[in-house]
């Protein structure tokens, strides 16, 4: 009798050492319904919307991004959609002035500027464009970065961005779910009695506003999303196209790991905005932008090279075969460098 073998042989499976987050829609995005370099992209929201602007930037997508700045709550981006539909005219009663430039409570202090003429004439211009814009976007990307909001108390608004102006001045205050579902709504309304054929893609900052609190960095995110959730299972004028990406639920189930923050541990770092852009791009970018983006990061990359010898044959050639592909690009898709 051979004697028994005390390890047992047991079947092994690969080991899963990461969360997979389904970022397609409920239902399968037709070619026409998904970008291209013949869209035509507004980008509004938090600052991760910089982010995934800067990729649309890189390869050579034809897009605005927060043409207010950087916008953290809906409130925010509804009353800047408002007023650019509205084309509103800003005065000398919008701006204020404090630490030696004047600033608007709509607009993010990238825009305030030493000279109150200047900081006016570009409110108003970037309202004339944006209004243009939004009757000519195709898709529209909105990023909800928090749901906590400062309501100003002496004229009982809700401002964009306080400016360093001392908080006492400020109820700092947090949007329900309904708030930010009528917020939204509206928002969806507004644009599409504009532009009906607009497309609306929802996400949300997996940017964590710790200075709000741990907690109640968690409770701002979970009002952010389930209004989101609320207004696409809701609002029947949205199509199928409409959607939910999510931004925050990769970082936070997928990602998971510190490696992939910043030295501040609150930013993504660049792997991590580059592993969600591919998310994003595999969900909602067409298939036939694949290949243009392939040669655009082609380009890009030999635009950044620095050579050893700039006056070399050999950099000389280099140069003519880029020029050469970059002149293709325009001929065939009519994208510029």
């Amino acid at each position: 009798m051979r004697p028994r073998n005390k390890f047992r042989v047991t079947e092994t499976h690969p080991m899963n050492f990461r969360t997979q987050i389904p970022t397609g829609t409920s239902t399968p995005l037709s070619a026409h319904a998904k970008i291209d370099h013949k869209s035509k992209i507004l980008l509004l929201g938090s600052c991760f919307t910089e982010n995934i602007g800067e990729k649309f930037e890189y390869f050579k997508f034809q897009n605005t991004i927060n043409p207010f700045g950087i916008l953290f709550h809906p409130k925010a981006i509804e009353k800047l959609i408002t007023d650019s539909i509205n084309q509103k005219k800003y005065t000398d009663t919008d701006v204020f002035f404090h630490n030696e430039r004047w600033h608007c409570f709509d607009a993010h202090s990238d825009l305030s500027n030493p000279s109150k003429e200047d900081l006016l004439e570009k409110l108003n211009a970037t309202i004339v464009s944006t209004h243009q814009y939004l009757k000519n976007t195709t898709h529209i990307i909105i990023t909800l970065g928090t749901a906590w909001v400062y309501r100003q108390i002496e004229t009982d608004c809700i401002v964009a961005n306080c400016h360093k102006i001392p908080q006492k001045k400020f109820l700092k205050e947090l949007l329900s779910v309904d708030e930010i579902t009528a917020s939204l709504e509206n928002i969806v309304a507004l644009v599409k009695s504009v532009n009906p054929k607009i497309q609306f893609i929802f996400t949300v900052s997996p940017v964590r506003h710790l200075k709000d609190g741990f907690t109640e960095n968690s409770l701002s995110k979970a009002h952010l999303i389930a209004s989101i959730l609320q207004v696409l299972k809701e609002n029947s004028s949205l199509s199928e196209v409409e959607g939910y990406f999510p931004s925050f639920e990769i970082m936070m189930d997928d990602l998971r790991d510190y490696r992939f923050y910043k030295s501040d541990m609150i930013h993504p770092n660049q792997t991590a905005i580059n592993y969600i852009w591919e998310h994003f791009k595999s969900t909602w970018i067409n298939q036939n932008s694949f290949g243009i983006m392939n040669q655009i990061d082609t380009i890009q990359k030999g635009l950044s090279h620095r050579p050893f010898n700039k006056k070399s044959e050999q950099h000389q050639l280099f140069l003519e075969n880029l020029q050469s592909k970059i002149e293709n690009l325009k001929s065939q898709h009519n994208i510029t460098f």
